[in-house]
């Protein structure tokens, strides 16, 4: 059950308040005489439902850890009965001013009419509008789910891409290195495990220092394997400003696989990575740019077949917006992927 003032804000439900009274009070301007009159009606019931809606919602979120433990319907119940109370309440509380002013007259069945139709009212308002409220917190609870859904299958697939080709190359170099260097294979184990820990645990958010780690463990244990090919230079920001930024899991390192994959297992020339991360004004901009070698033939055409980032992609702009994207440009000299998302500073 979500937080009902998180829904809107204080000024958003106050300007519907203030809509509301307006109708109603045109629905029965018939009874008014005078503009004086009108005037009076509406600010009475601007009064009368600030009074009774506004306290009761904060009230609502207050219980809303008890609630949390009840049955729906009779939390429903309790909701329905505190509106109603307060509607009650409130309306009584202004007719007396009004009493008291001179603006009203006093009439006893009258009043306890009103007060008795204003209950109803605010039952049978409070009821709707917790079906309306229902029904759309199911929706989302849905949309959610699907979201959920679709960000599984897509870790899925990532999952599947890293494992078969990587699997089976760590293996070979493991066994290589468990007889002519224990060490090294200690270390490489080391790699391999945070590497796949990572990558099991899901689609999710994680701090940008932890994926330049997980890049950092894959390149490491590719380096045992390519020995001096590959060649990863960073230029990241400051600890300070990295320690405030976060990315989706495995973003980084899928893009760095891919250029292994494509360009650096198909020569025998070493191939230089650049990463520039840079956060300025409320988005991130990462460039991986890769120098293609000059004395083998890359065919152009098929590179940007397979440097394709759309899975990344939809995963970024599921945590961080529709404006995230991947794009890949490829020339006969390089590829350039820049990963820009918007990230709003907290320390701002």
């Amino acid at each position: 059950m979500p937080k009902v003032m998180e829904m809107m804000t204080l000024w958003q439900w106050l300007q519907y308040i203030l809509v509301w009274a307006l109708f109603v009070t045109i629905v029965g301007r018939y009874e008014l005489t005078t503009g004086t009159e009108f005037l009076v009606a509406y600010l009475t019931k601007c009064i009368h439902y600030i009074l009774a809606i506004i306290p009761t919602l904060y009230l609502v979120d207050y219980l809303r850890p008890m609630f949390k433990r009840s049955n729906p319907i009779r939390v429903s119940l309790y909701i329905v009965l505190m509106f109603m109370l307060a509607s009650t309440l409130s309306m009584l509380l202004v007719v007396l001013v009004l009493i008291n002013a001179g603006w009203l007259a006093y009439d006893r069945q009258g009043l306890a009419l009103e007060l008795l139709f204003n209950m109803v009212f605010a039952g049978g308002f409070t009821l709707v509008f917790l079906l309306y409220f229902m029904r759309r917190h199911r929706e989302l609870i849905a949309l959610k789910q699907s979201f959920e859904h679709k960000l599984s299958a897509q870790n899925d697939l990532i999952k599947a891409r890293l494992a078969p080709h990587f699997f089976f190359n760590t293996i070979n170099s493991l066994l290589s290195l468990i007889e002519s260097n224990p060490p090294h294979a200690a270390r490489l184990l080391e790699h391999v495990s945070a590497l796949f820990r990572a990558s099991f645990n899901g689609a999710r958010e994680i701090s940008f220092e932890e994926e330049v780690a997980l890049c950092e463990h894959y390149v490491a244990i590719e380096s045992y394997r390519l020995a001096d090919k590959l060649v990863v230079n960073w230029q990241l920001p400051d600890d300070e400003v990295m320690g405030d930024m976060v990315i989706t899991a495995l973003t980084l390192q899928s893009i760095i696989e891919k250029m292994l994959i494509n360009v650096v297992e198909m020569t025998t020339e070493t191939i230089y990575i650049d990463i520039a991360v840079v956060w300025q004004d409320h988005r991130v901009t990462i460039t991986v740019s890769v120098k293609l070698p000059s004395k083998t033939l890359m065919i152009v055409h098929d590179l940007r077949q397979h440097v394709d980032f759309h899975v990344q992609a939809e995963r970024l702009q599921i945590y961080f917006g529709p404006s995230s994207t991947i794009n890949s440009t490829v020339t006969n000299t390089q590829i350039m992927t820049i990963i820009d998302y918007p990230l709003q500073d907290a320390g701002m």
